[in-house]
């Protein structure tokens, strides 16, 4: 049983730096995209608002697995090639910003309207009252729901295996299929999942509690 852990480790380890870039590139993604959408879905805008709404609404009302098939063999239907590691991370970036979205924009209707208009009062602009005032509130409100959408994207890569990417969860299943130890080789892979979600969810935790205390 040992040595099917030291010989397994390699490859899971090979897998796992596969799963933290992907995580990493799609939470930027996401993050990015959800904010627009939010911007864009509490603007006065109606179209930019309907445009927002649609977004968010048909991606949250279907699987990511979907989402993924489409951007990968998508693309390949109308003549263009996109690696899988890039079609993770569009995939991945679409499908959880739109929950971000929705994390965004709740956060910046909890910010008291009075900012807004002190901060008009003052002589600022709507995008200089948006970012000096309304941003930074919004970060702290943000914060723990955000944390859980990442979390929630994390655990969503071992879904990109199914279009043949060599993350985590198919270096796993590689393993799995080629000497079997089911239990043994899926409760590493499940180790090396919580290795990365827990000290997140710690410090998101160590966070609020000083916020709390402040």
């Amino acid at each position: 049983m040992s040595e099917l852990i030291i010989s397994s480790f390699p490859i899971l380890l090979k897998g796992l730096g596969i799963t933290l870039l992907l995580s990493i590139a799609a939470i930027i993604g996401s993050t990015l995209l959800g904010l627009l959408a939010a911007v864009l879905r509490t603007s006065r805008l109606p179209v930019a608002k309907q445009i927002a709404v649609l977004y968010t609404e048909l991606f949250r009302g279907t699987p990511v697995l979907i989402t993924l098939m489409f951007i990968y063999f998508g693309v390949a239907y109308f003549g263009y090639e996109i690696n899988l590691f890039a079609a993770g991370i569009l995939g991945l970036s679409i499908y959880q910003g739109a929950y971000i979205a929705e994390v965004f924009r709740a956060g910046i209707e909890a910010v008291p309207k009075g900012q807004w208009e002190v901060s008009w009062i003052l002589g600022l602009s709507k995008r200089q009252t948006f970012m000096s005032v309304v941003l930074p509130q919004t970060r702290g409100i943000v914060l723990p729901p955000l944390a859980g959408q990442y979390l929630s994207l994390i655990k969503d890569t071992s879904i990109v295996s199914m279009i043949g990417m060599s993350e985590l969860m198919h270096q796993g299943q590689a393993i799995v299929d080629r000497i079997g130890q089911p239990l043994v080789i899926y409760g590493l892979v499940a180790l090396l999942y919580f290795a990365i979600c827990f000290p997140l969810s710690r410090w998101v935790q160590h966070h609020q509690t000083r916020s709390q205390i402040s």
